[in-house]
């Protein structure tokens, strides 16, 4: 029998859907992926992508079901403007924007594209105005002031990007919001924690103070910095935000934006909310993304990690051989073929136990005593860490003819 917590694809909390920890909870009826791989994510110190390498991580984006692109901004380079040209082009199942400055030349070339839509970006926290850009308070509501209504002009869907809003001083910020909407232009209002020190208890109520002043869609943009992007997220989509702006396994500037994988998975697994995106293409995009970029991540990320459901710990291959394929989910939090990843398996190395030898032995069509398999446990626990790293199988086969 499904429920919410335990389905034939995933293995949650059940407190995740106690009523008292739902209570507060108000997901919109419709959720959208606002991807920023090929701008934001492009930020990351040292990663450049082609106009062709954006085309195809744009192609696979689409495959996978993300509901809007943003492709770039066309400022940057020929290259940049170029990609976004073609991206538009390929007439994908999905909305194309562009991210512009809160210039009325930016916003022009970004309608040129021939985009669907664009965010503005504006300085908001009264101290980064003053100490990053030195201009006076009044010059960043004025210019968001004509960019947006140049976007309107140019019939852009216009989401305004203030920077930095939550280290801003919260009523010159929402002033800031309120005169913008008013004598501007604002179809959305992204909700921006550029430096991700936000806490993930403070997105609610940052979120009730917005609305209490307008009434207008709202999106999270959250970086990663405290390792919290994911999580204010999903508390930002919780609150209502309908729009998240989410990277591919969060890459970004510094320590990256929300990883989408990781939003769009606990979503489905942890508050049953499926917003109909093709998980198990996941691991296919990152590792495009990855390849292009010549990126590497930790073996053990979560959702996409190259080892994340290889087994190596003694105890926990000895419930893998208990447990079968009947109770994999005892073991996981949710089925590797759920985002495309390899099926658990065991590994050898410096943590394997008595039941690692046994399976392999067994697998090799190989014959050994109790105390031959011990002894060839003890000896590929000492080969592991000589190396300091798994072993082969070939080295695994190499250690067993030796006994």
């Amino acid at each position: 029998m499904s429920s919410p917590w335990k389905s034939d694809q995933w293995f949650t909390s059940p407190m995740n859907f106690a009523d008292e920890v739902t209570a507060g909870l108000n997901f919109p009826d419709k959720i959208e992926i606002h991807d920023v791989t090929l701008r934001d994510g492009e930020q990351q110190c040292g990663l450049v992508f082609t106009r062709d390498d954006k085309v195809r991580i744009a192609e696979k984006l689409a495959e996978v079901g993300v509901h809007r692109i943003e492709a770039g901004m066309p400022v940057v380079s020929k290259q940049d403007e170029q990609a976004i040209r073609d991206i538009v082009k390929l007439d994908l199942p999905c909305q194309i924007f562009a991210f512009s400055r809160c210039m009325v030349d930016d916003v022009k070339r970004a309608a040129d594209c021939g985009v669907h839509g664009v965010v503005i970006e504006i300085p908001s926290s009264d101290h980064i105005i003053e100490h990053a850009y030195r201009w006076p308070a009044e010059r960043a509501i004025d210019l968001s002031i004509t960019a947006t209504q140049a976007a309107k002009k140019e019939g852009l869907y216009t989401v305004w990007f203030p920077i930095d809003a939550t280290r801003a001083d919260l009523n010159w910020l929402l002033d800031m919001v309120v005169r913008v909407a008013d004598e501007g232009h604002m179809d959305a209002l992204a909700v921006v924690d550029t430096f991700g020190g936000t806490s993930p208890h403070a997105i609610p109520y940052f979120i009730k103070k917005i609305r209490e002043r307008i009434d207008k869609p709202l999106e999270t943009h959250f970086h990663d910095d405290f390792g919290c992007g994911p999580a204010n997220t999903i508390l930002g989509l919780a609150s209502g935000c309908t729009v998240a702006h989410t990277t591919v396994t969060g890459i970004g500037e510094r320590a990256g934006n929300a990883a989408y994988e990781d939003v769009v998975m606990a979503l489905k697994c942890m508050y049953n909310v499926d917003i109909g995106l093709k998980t198990e293409k996941m691991v296919e995009l990152s590792n495009l993304v990855r390849e292009i970029g010549g990126l590497n991540i930790p073996t053990n990320r979560s959702i996409v990690g190259d080892l994340l459901y290889q087994i190596e710990s003694g105890i926990i291959v000895s419930w893998f051989k208990n447990c079968g394929k009947e109770h994999e989910l005892e073991l996981t939090p949710f089925l590797a073929e759920m985002v495309g990843l390899k099926e658990p398996d065991i590994v050898i190395g410096k943590g394997s136990g008595i039941d690692t030898i046994g399976i392999l032995i067994e697998r090799l069509g190989l014959q050994a005593s109790d105390e031959e398999k011990m002894a060839l446990l003890m000896d590929v626990k000492e080969k592991a860490m000589e190396l300091h790293r798994l072993l082969s199988l070939e080295e695994f086969k190499d250690l067993a003819g030796k006994g």
